[in-house]
């Protein structure tokens, strides 16, 4: 198996997930863009360090074709289960976990359904750009935070407000935030151009009410 470890570089992982396919038929509706395998990386090395990988129980949600989760099974976690609505999307994401014999366990639900407890949630939600999916960045929070210790979530920077008060709401922390510039591609006949580039921030919020499978922060 291809096994990652504290002493591989964060460039080796980048390199790893440029291999994870995108989706070949991506949703409008379900905003599925794929997360850049630099921007992937380094949340998921990001986590390592605050010790939210190795050895814990992370759900990675909205999946899509599964480069958190297959990050995180490189990076030593004790079970890495991967959710998505999108029946397509976790097929592709298997089969790529099966070719690198990658543990990971592959569930169909909507977000709002999820009440399997874990360790970390690392997850990159829709940003609500669509009318459809007005709050589905609210949903992903809620179910993450009622369902996990520590909770890795990507969002536009410009939302950075409204995803405060609803962390201090919900009786969450936000301990560390880092900003990206997210690239989008054109994929859906609604863009007008070849590349939009949106800063998004990363917040880690601890959740000090909930204890996970397999260990406290």
């Amino acid at each position: 198996m291809y096994r990652l470890d504290r002493r591989m570089k964060q460039k080796k992982l980048e390199i790893f997930l440029q291999q994870v396919p995108p989706h070949p038929t991506p949703i409008p509706h379900l905003e599925q863009y794929q997360t850049p395998a630099s921007i992937a990386a380094d949340i998921l090395f990001t986590a390592f360090h605050f010790q939210d990988i190795k050895k814990c129980h992370l759900a990675d949600y909205g999946c899509g074709t599964g480069i958190f989760a297959t990050g995180a099974a490189l990076l030593g976690a004790k079970k890495v289960c991967a959710i998505d609505i999108d029946t397509r999307a976790l097929q592709i994401a298997q089969a790529f976990a099966q070719a690198h014999n990658l543990s990971i366990t592959f569930i169909q639900s909507s977000i709002e359904d999820i009440t399997k407890k874990c360790d970390t949630v690392i997850m990159n939600p829709p940003f609500g750009a669509q009318f459809s999916n007005r709050n589905t960045d609210r949903i992903f929070l809620l179910t993450a935070l009622k369902n996990a210790s520590v909770v890795y979530s990507l969002h536009l920077t410009k939302t950075r407000p409204f995803v405060k008060k609803l962390v201090q709401d919900l009786q969450g922390t936000i301990t560390a935030e880092k900003d990206y510039p997210f690239p989008i591609s054109h994929q859906f006949h609604f863009h007008t151009k070849k590349v939009v580039t949106y800063p998004v921030t990363l917040f880690r919020i601890l959740n000090r009410n909930h204890k996970g499978q397999n260990k406290s922060h």
